[in-house]
């Protein structure tokens, strides 16, 4: 029997928590040997291994030479990371793109919120997807006959999710001394970041009962109401794969075609992102665009919360590149998207002019959209999450093979080999 080669798997940043040393752990009884880099205290702590953790604390301009070398001195064949766009994680992705090794790429998930994104050489804007046409996904799930479960309109993991970033970043600020160099990609201090985590776990049940009251509002109100669903204006998706420097530009847009194309009944919703934590001005910069456009009793602001309520109420959805227009699309609700995303295609977000839009939004095709949504759950949608220890050990039990294939998930499905998926249980 042949063996395959030996694999050597290089982990960077992952997402606040255990999941990258226990996806470590895995590989390492898979028959992989595994490193790990660490930027910051954070990084480190989550680590249990002293022997394969390579603390890099030198300036960031020497980055791209020392990943190059690290590449060869370790004989790397794969590189694993969380998110594409951050600096030192793009440079690492070009020295391993040119050394021809395998870049795996896991993100928040497409299909929120029981699933996870697993890539290889990019995601979101990155993605593959991007260059994917639905014709070609069709003849693509011709392979496969999976039974697919619909998406929960609910993200589980949030307590944690919060929980594991406050906590990451505490050791960042407090145990730092070694990592001296070290420079947050978000644009702000680690105390700030810190902070605004902390901030964030200690309002909890203020902003519930603040987001129900709003909620309310908006229900009781008995007006037709479009949805804008807002992101965390320092998400790589919105820096990156957007055409607004910031949540302003879009807000302001948004107003403006409503004032000009809505009629004068229907409401404005504003939804901020589940994690939105303070640091964009988003209060008063809607109120400040809505007495510029009069439009004054119309306008509404929701902190966060259940999606599901808000669009069944919904006449259309608004957005820059959120995963969250996926919901409004499993719905049959129109689209209107600003931004590159995996889900900008024609036969889904349309085309009109913001004005018209309003006044009279085009459907999606529903029935494009479920083979799309069915082919994202036969290639790079997987079941679990990274912040609680049920979804981890979902997720684990069916990425360390995918990450082990020759193939990646979308060559796997055209090929006829796409791994088998495990059954999804919702327990409410």
């Amino acid at each position: 029997m042949n063996c395959p080669p030996p694999r050597t798997f290089l982990l960077l940043q992952g997402p606040h928590g255990p999941f990258f040393r226990q996806l470590g752990a895995m590989l390492r009884a898979a028959g992989g040997s595994v490193w790990r880099v660490g930027f910051n205290r954070g990084d480190e702590a989550f680590w249990d291994d002293p022997a394969s953790f390579l603390r890099f604390a030198e300036p960031p301009e020497t980055w791209p030479a020392r990943i190059a070398t690290l590449i060869g001195e370790k004989s790397i064949t794969d590189l694993v990371l969380y998110g594409d766009t951050r600096p030192v994680h793009a440079q690492a992705i070009a020295a391993a793109t040119a050394a021809g090794v395998t870049v795996h790429v896991f993100e928040e998930g497409y299909l929120r919120p029981y699933w996870v994104t697993y890539e290889r050489g990019g995601a979101n804007g990155h993605s593959r997807l991007m260059t994917l046409s639905v014709p070609e996904m069709r003849r693509a799930l011709a392979q496969s006959q999976i039974d697919f479960p619909e998406a929960p309109p609910r993200w589980g993991d949030m307590r944690q999710h919060v929980f594991y970033g406050a906590l990451y970043h505490f050791l960042v600020m407090v145990q730092n001394r070694r990592y001296r160099n070290f420079t947050p990609h978000r644009g702000i201090s680690v105390f700030d970041e810190f902070r605004l985590y902390l901030r964030r776990l200690v309002l909890m049940p203020v902003q519930a009962l603040e987001r129900m009251l709003a909620t309310m509002r908006v229900r009781l109100s008995g007006h037709p109401i479009h949805l804008v669903l807002l992101q965390l204006e320092h998400d790589a998706s919105f820096r990156m794969h957007s055409p607004f420097a910031s949540q302003t530009e879009f807000i302001d847009l948004v107003m403006a075609g409503f004032a000009a194309g809505a009629p004068r009944h229907h409401h404005l919703v504003f939804k901020a992102h589940p994690l939105e934590d303070g640091r964009a001005p988003i209060p008063q910069t809607i109120k400040t665009a809505t007495a510029r456009h009069g439009l004054e009793g119309r306008v509404h602001f929701i902190r966060g919360g259940k999606l599901a309520e808000l669009l069944a109420q919904a006449r259309s959805a608004v957005t820059v590149n959120s995963t969250a227009a996926q919901q409004v699309l499993w719905r049959g609700l129109p689209l209107k998207a600003f931004g590159r995303a995996v889900f900008d295609k024609p036969e889904f977000v349309s085309t009109q002019p913001l004005p018209e839009f309003f006044a009279a939004p085009q459907r999606p095709d529903t029935r494009a959209y479920r083979d799309y949504r069915h082919y994202l759950l036969e290639t790079s949608q997987i079941p679990g999450g990274f912040y609680s220890a049920r979804g981890r050990r979902i997720l684990l039990r069916q990425v360390v093979d995918m990450m082990l294939s020759p193939e990646d998930p979308y060559e796997a499905l055209s090929a006829g080999k796409a791994a088998p998926r495990q059954q999804l249980r919702v327990v409410n």
